[in-house]
């Protein structure tokens, strides 16, 4: 994803990631099978989760259900942590 720049470790039933994302990339909206835990440890960051679009910051924590849209936009410079579970196979 362009502006997205992560390291990705994998566990046996999960994958974990930590991003640094440049202001104003974007992640169209999409979904997928897996759950999603998405923590915001810096910066701000617009996230629109089945139709809501709310702005998170350092410490918010987003619950991402299996198969639910969403999408993103990085408003300032952020540094995201995301736990996928099962593992992210399309990130290995």
């Amino acid at each position: 994803m362009p502006g997205y720049h992560g390291k990705i470790v994998h566990a046996e039933q999960m994958s974990w990631i930590f991003w640094d994302v440049e202001v104003g990339a974007e992640v169209p909206e999409h979904h997928h099978i897996h759950e999603q835990i998405m923590h915001v440890v810096s910066g701000t960051f617009e996230f629109t989760l089945d139709g809501e679009t709310k702005i998170y910051e350092p410490g918010d924590v987003v619950v991402i259900p299996s198969n639910t849209p969403h999408s993103g936009r990085a408003i300032t410079p952020c540094k995201l942590m995301d736990i996928f579970s099962p593992v992210r196979e399309a990130y290995k």
